[in-house]
């Protein structure tokens, strides 16, 4: 089985990743982690100096997602990509042709705040039926199955 699992090295990202270790914890399947980073809106040099900054963060993070993987006994590598994130994620699942395709779904968390909480009601509903832009952009287009992990945590304290 393959296994592609979009990660960023968010929150949500790693609460995936946590899924799909504790889903596929007896097949280990191979795990393909596709890391896209956004291009940056301007050609300044502030825009680029940031970009080089998130790029690196994002690879070390997902280089250390993919070691966490074959620690826990699975095949894992790492492809990175550059641009706009649904697109890629697409053409990388076209290209590899994985059994499944994992990702998290965007999720708002509340500061406490009584409006903050009641406005932060109303996007996660409104997120819950569209998913978010990426997921429900790729649930759209992708051939193959997907899999997108919940990122709010239940009473029971698991996402």
């Amino acid at each position: 089985m393959d296994v592609m699992l979009a990660y960023d090295h968010s929150r949500n990202s790693r609460i995936a990743l946590d899924a799909v270790k504790r889903l596929f914890a007896n097949e280990r399947p191979m795990v393909t982690l596709i890391s896209v980073i956004e291009e940056p809106g301007s050609n300044s040099a502030g825009e680029d100096e940031m970009f080089q900054q998130q790029y690196q963060e994002q690879k070390a993070g997902a280089e250390r997602a993919a070691a966490e993987l074959v620690a826990a006994g699975f095949s894992a590598k790492v492809l990175f990509a550059e641009g706009d994130a649904r697109k890629m994620i697409l053409r990388a699942t076209e290209e590899r042709r994985p059994d499944l395709l994992v990702m998290a779904r965007h999720s708002y968390k509340p500061d406490g705040n009584f409006i903050t909480r009641r406005l932060d009601a109303l996007v996660e509903e409104f997120d819950h039926m569209t998913f978010g832009s990426v997921s429900a952009f790729l649930a759209r287009r992708v051939e193959c199955p997907l899999l997108i992990v919940p990122t709010h945590v239940g009473r029971d304290g698991r996402s």
